[in-house]
């Protein structure tokens, strides 16, 4: 993040053009975002193509996290577009940014600790559900068979990531790595289409790190497309298909691993003089 006079402001940098191909779930177009003179995203562009593994880098304060809220309805933005599956979803509330199968999880873990595992996924579940207010107050039926059903594909979603034999537990008895593993759960209970992963190794020793990496690839082999932030270089190019990278709140690079860790800005601005170039490949 940086400070701006309003006449720095007003002068656009270099234009990235993005394409919109069939492939797009998500397309970013000059997306910026500024709290008063503080400039915490500035005129971001890109896409995410369906299937895809697409992660956001950049060293703190580069706007990543920003980029995310924004992305997701947390934040209102100064200006751009926000476009998925080809409605601009700029101004929708968190809810129905939801329902339309956009969810995420969180830098800070944000998880029912009271509620027992199983009711965390449940709770993630509500946006799909249809028995109204009336059917749940009389049980009807249609209640009974639909919480039959929830629990069956919460426990499903428990299995998928590994924490199924604690379903009974409360959620603040889950080790940290777990925990994580939970609120992905929990998110993939809202059935979406895009799942937005904010650190998803943070605090996780290197064998958490590793089952998380294929936890990520198991989400993408599943049908899910995936937008993540994260620090970990090593995860970073070890699951991701292409990256954009941030500095500043604005975009200096975007490509495949391979490209990125040759970008000359990226290794100034992020990476480091003394980072370790793969060699390029013909």
């Amino acid at each position: 993040m940086r400070l701006s006079s309003e006449s720095e402001l007003m002068k656009s940098g270099r234009e990235d053009a993005v394409p919109d191909d069939s492939r797009s779930v998500l397309i970013v177009r000059g997306l910026s975002k500024y709290f008063g003179a503080l400039i915490a995203v500035h005129d971001v562009s890109f896409s995410v193509h369906e299937g895809e593994i697409f992660a956001i880098i950049g060293p703190n304060g580069a706007g990543k996290t920003t980029a995310f809220n924004c992305i997701t309805g947390v934040y209102p933005v100064t200006s751009g577009e926000v476009v998925f599956f080809g409605q601009n979803i700029l101004g929708l509330p968190g809810h129905e940014v939801t329902s339309l199968g956009i969810a995420r999880t969180f830098q800070k873990i944000r998880i029912f600790k009271n509620a027992s595992v199983l009711e965390n996924v449940l709770i993630g579940m509500h946006c799909r559900t249809k028995s109204g207010v009336w059917d749940a107050l009389l049980r009807t039926p249609r209640t009974r068979q639909e919480e039959r059903e929830s629990r069956q594909r919460a426990m499903e979603l428990l299995r998928f990531v590994g924490i199924s034999e604690q379903w009974w537990a409360p959620a603040r008895q889950l080790a940290y790595g777990d925990q994580k593993r939970l609120e992905m759960a929990r998110a993939l209970a809202t059935e979406p289409k895009l799942l937005l992963l904010d650190e998803p190794v943070a605090g996780m020793n290197p064998a958490e790190k590793d089952d998380m990496m294929s936890l990520i690839h198991t989400i993408q082999d599943s049908g899910r497309t995936v937008l993540l932030v994260e620090h970990d270089m090593n995860v970073v190019m070890g699951v991701s298909d292409r990256i954009v990278v941030l500095d500043h709140g604005e975009k200096i690079a975007e490509g495949t691993a391979q490209e990125v860790q040759r970008d000359e800005r990226v290794i100034e601005a992020y990476l480091g003089r003394g980072y370790r170039r793969e060699p390029a490949t013909d």
